[in-house]
């Protein structure tokens, strides 16, 4: 591989001897760097292991391809997708692969690799700039009785034409930054801002033995030493992420329980932590990482956002299980992926129930007393009721591992979705709420949930502050629910300021990400409160702490504290570079520009992201901000309407286009765009306000003492809307 992590330098040793000149003493030289060795490397002193992972998803999740490999029908086949005709062929031993291009012309296309064997099997074709593109249709390699054997178009129903942002030749199916870090081992981008060209490297095509237990050269040369009676045996075996098997009999049944314990509390989390930065929704933060660091020191997994899961934290979009796993009882239980699934295999330990019964006495969970379905049936299944299914990729089945007791009673009163009606589609979810009420009357039915604190925070509703201060502050909840809370949380009041504060000295880093998220809607001087994060153990703390206490106005600073900052912003920028070819990390580096009064290089990050990404909404109204900040509302305003024009609902943008309006005197028409923006983000109150000060100016006193109530009633610490109130129920102005 061409670029590894060095080790670090040992500084050389000053001896003074007494009466005599000081001595320079030279070191040891520094161990070299461990490399990476590759599979066929590991396979001569492990072969049981390789035997369990050959064939695996794992083992085939990326492959040149090849006749054994590529499992689609390429005699020909043709595929017509919106009149769009795409044929599959052979040509001297090539795949091919004739389809719609960037312009809408018809061409030819090299088949690279496969991507993923079942329950379908994607095709990377090559690209200029190194780049490989994953195809938008698929083969889908389940059995024909099942439905497979057959094309489709991952987005069936749906015409995605050349120029838009889902098309297949966009960055959205670039293999390079979308996918490869997942399914090769040491994969390094290798991207070249100047060309904007990719030079790809791994050691190996797919997910081998060191993406887990990191680089082997050393492990291989204490393995051969050993083997040989050497100085080394018995020593360090030189793997930096060894996970060694769990002891058996780890689980136990204490008399008259129905569920396992622990025998031991688990003494670490190296095992999720290794398997997390695959199976996580997440961004990353560094390219030189290595199994057996720590996750927050290599990534930033996304809390339960809206959009990726449900209020009640079930997921909805492919979100990849970590985030849904550590809401489970089972995490906090001390369960572990390995307990679950071979690691070697990616198999599960037993099919069906028999897996739950490992942990839960079958004797009381799997008997109709506690399924209330017939034995046997797809509704007895532990998994039909307690993990849910989504499907993504049209046929790739996934099941939520938040191991939740299903909750109807929710879905009536909040929308959520429901294990039950799941299946029972033609049933309402107050049928269901009513069938679990009778089942289990002492039951979770109609008890509090954290689902009602989170909507509350979506919609901006009244006392959404304290709900959502107080579930951040329950530490019976488990850690990504708090730092969830909190990264909805605006802390006008008390109670939020006070679980802020709390929550940025909580053990758990989830956590304290969720309460910088917070701190960061304070005003500048009590944002200082978070100064202390910046000196943080991990990573992806440091630096949203960084970001946070960016803009804090550098009076405010203590000297002690600019260092620390100046190194958080650092670790910042690199990781920004690390996704340089991704229009996000340009907005955000031109947003750090901005802050600091850099303002052409602002500019210049701008516009490097829509050369990326000429439909990548931030960036144009990012600068449309320097715009305005210049003076040239009119270059402002048509900024803002291109962006408009790509997402018409977003908030933030119908707000700057209404105060571009306000500045260019056309307040007219200025109103209905603030009053979009107060409608589509209830839980912004400046939006609100922004309208009310407008009637005002407009001479619609009583319009805007209506809209002041209204928002003092749902942000009742809001100074802004309280002073405005008290000046329209005043005397008239002269």
């Amino acid at each position: 591989m061409r670029r590894l992590r060095g080790a670090c330098a040992i500084a050389s040793l000053l001896a003074c001897a007494c009466g005599a000149a000081d001595e320079t003493q030279t070191a040891p030289p520094p161990p070299a760097a461990a490399r990476y060795v590759g599979a066929a490397r590991c396979a001569g002193c492990h072969p049981a292991e390789t035997a369990a992972w050959r064939g695996s998803h794992h083992d085939l999740a990326m492959q040149e391809a090849s006749a054994e490999t590529v499992l689609g029908d390429f005699d020909d086949a043709r595929f017509d997708h919106f009149g769009v005709v795409t044929t599959f062929s052979r040509r001297d031993g090539r795949f091919v692969v004739h389809t719609e291009g960037p312009d809408g012309a018809l061409r030819d296309y090299e088949v690279a690799y496969t991507f993923g064997v079942e329950p379908l099997q994607q095709l990377l074709l090559r690209f200029p700039g190194g780049r490989l593109q994953a195809l938008g249709i698929a083969w889908d390699s389940r059995p024909r009785e099942a439905g497979g054997q057959r094309w489709f178009h991952l987005r069936e129903g749906e015409r995605v034409p050349p120029g838009d942002v889902l098309h297949w030749t966009k960055p959205s199916h670039n293999w390079n930054s979308e996918c490869a870090d997942c399914h090769s081992t040491n994969l390094r981008k290798g991207y070249d801002p100047e060309r904007d060209a990719f030079d790809t490297t791994f050691s190996d095509v797919n997910v081998a033995c060191e993406a887990c237990h990191g680089p082997g050269s050393a492990h291989a040369a204490w393995a051969e030493a050993a083997a040989g009676g050497g100085a080394a045996a018995g020593g360090d075996p030189g793997l930096p992420n060894p996970l060694p098997r769990a002891a058996p009999g780890e689980w136990v049944f204490a008399p008259g329980e129905a569920i396992a314990r622990r025998a031991a509390p688990r003494s670490d989390a190296a095992e999720l932590e290794t398997c997390a930065p695959c199976h996580a929704r997440r961004s990353l933060l560094r390219e030189d990482w290595q199994a057996g660091e720590r996750l927050l020191d290599r990534i930033r997994p996304a809390l339960l956002e809206e959009g990726l899961y449900e209020a009640d934290g079930q997921m909805r979009d492919e979100v990849y299980v970590y985030g849904s796993f550590l809401q489970s009882k089972m995490y906090a239980a001390g369960v572990s992926c390995g307990d679950c699934h071979d690691p070697h295999a990616a198999s599960l330990r037993a099919e069906g129930n028999d897996l739950c019964a490992r942990c839960h006495r079958p004797e009381a969970f799997d008997v109709p007393a506690h399924h209330h379905h017939e034995p046997g049936s797809a509704g007895a299944q532990c998994a039909a009721c307690h993990m849910p299914a989504r499907t993504y990729m049209g046929v790739d089945v996934r099941h939520d591992h938040s191991f939740r007791v299903p909750r109807p009673d929710l879905s009536h009163a909040l929308g959520t979705p429901n294990a039950c009606t799941d299946c029972h589609a033609s049933r309402s979810a107050r049928w269901a709420a009513d069938a679990v009420a009778r089942w289990a009357p002492q039951g979770r039915s109609g008890t509090p949930h954290p689902a009602q604190a989170t909507l509350a925070g979506r919609r901006g509703e009244p006392g959404a502050e304290d709900a959502l201060s107080r579930l951040a502050s329950d530490a019976a909840q488990p850690g990504i629910v708090r730092a969830s809370a909190l990264a909805l949380l605006a802390p006008a009041g008390d109670a939020g300021r006070e679980a802020t504060r709390a929550a940025l000295r909580d053990a758990d880093p989830l956590v304290r990400l969720g309460a910088l998220d917070a701190a960061s809607r304070l005003e500048p001087a009590a944002r200082l409160v978070a100064a202390p994060l910046l000196r943080d153990p991990l990573r992806a703390v440091r630096i949203r702490a960084g970001r946070a206490l960016a803009d804090v106005p550098p009076p405010l600073w203590p000297p002690a504290e600019r260092a620390a900052l100046a190194a958080a912003l650092g670790e910042l920028r690199a990781a920004q570079h690390v996704n340089a070819e991704r229009p996000e990390a340009h907005v955000e580096l031109g947003d750090l520009h901005a802050i600091f009064g850099e303002l052409e290089d602002a500019r210049r990050e701008y516009q490097t992201a829509l050369r990326l990404a000429p439909w990548f909404v931030p960036a144009l109204a990012n600068l449309a901000d320097l715009e305005r900040a210049a003076g040239r509302d009119a270059e402002a305003e048509a900024l803002l309407r291109r962006a408009l024009a790509l997402a018409p609902d977003l908030a933030e943008v119908r707000y700057a286009l209404g105060l571009a309006l306000v500045r260019l005197g056309r307040r007219a028409e200025a109103l209905p765009e603030l009053e979009r923006a107060a409608a589509l983000a209830p839980a912004a109150p400046r939006f609100a306000l922004a309208r009310a000060l407008l009637l005002r100016e407009l001479g619609d006193r009583a319009g805007a003492t209506r809209a002041a109530r209204e928002l003092l009633a749902r942000f009742p610490e809001d100074a802004d809307a309280r002073a405005l109130l008290a000046e329209l129920e005043g005397p008239p102005r002269e």
